[in-house]
């Protein structure tokens, strides 16, 4: 039988710590396959643990208890913007178990992101959704007042494609 999600009053929001990495790298497993890219993840425990706590850290991440348990993480990092002339937020990824949607865990976490770019002195916070994820497209404009930029295209290389374009 279906519960109930959990109500605002009993989560907890946390900077991770070492302890968290298995956890944070499990709950974005199942992030990569609701996105539909499980086959393509490369990522392993290790070098989640390392890109969070490892000598050189690469991002950050907040993670959401429930009782002691996981139930969600935002992964993040800075980056600079050229024109507003500071240091930005990027979100990576943020991931709630779908059980415990619907309470206000989402917006939460994205509140506390939020505080700490302000805290950090960053001019903006970004991140990335999938043109099909009408739910998140839709909590994103009218929950948390962000704008969807329509004439930006996210342009990539791979490791295949960064070793070819370095070679020359």
């Amino acid at each position: 039988m279906p519960t109930d999600p959990p109500t605002s009053q009993n989560f907890v929001i946390r900077q991770a710590e070492p302890t968290d990495a298995l956890a944070i790298h499990e709950l974005l497993m199942e992030l990569a396959e609701f996105e539909k890219i499980a086959d393509q993840v490369e990522a392993t425990p290790t070098s989640t643990r390392l890109a969070l706590f490892g000598d050189a850290p690469s991002a950050e991440a907040l993670v959401v208890e429930i009782d002691g348990s996981t139930v969600g993480t935002a992964v993040f990092f800075h980056n600079y913007s050229t024109f507003v002339g500071r240091r930005g937020l990027y979100l990576e990824d943020i991931y709630i178990k779908p059980s415990c949607r619907g309470a206000g865990i989402g917006r939460a976490m994205l509140v506390e992101l939020a505080r700490l770019a302000k805290e950090r002195d960053c001019g903006r916070m970004e991140w990335t959704v999938l043109d099909w994820n009408s739910d998140a497209i839709r909590f994103y404009e009218e929950k948390v007042g962000a704008q969807l930029l329509t004439d930006w295209r996210l342009v990539r290389l791979g490791a295949t494609g960064i070793a070819k374009l370095a070679s020359g």
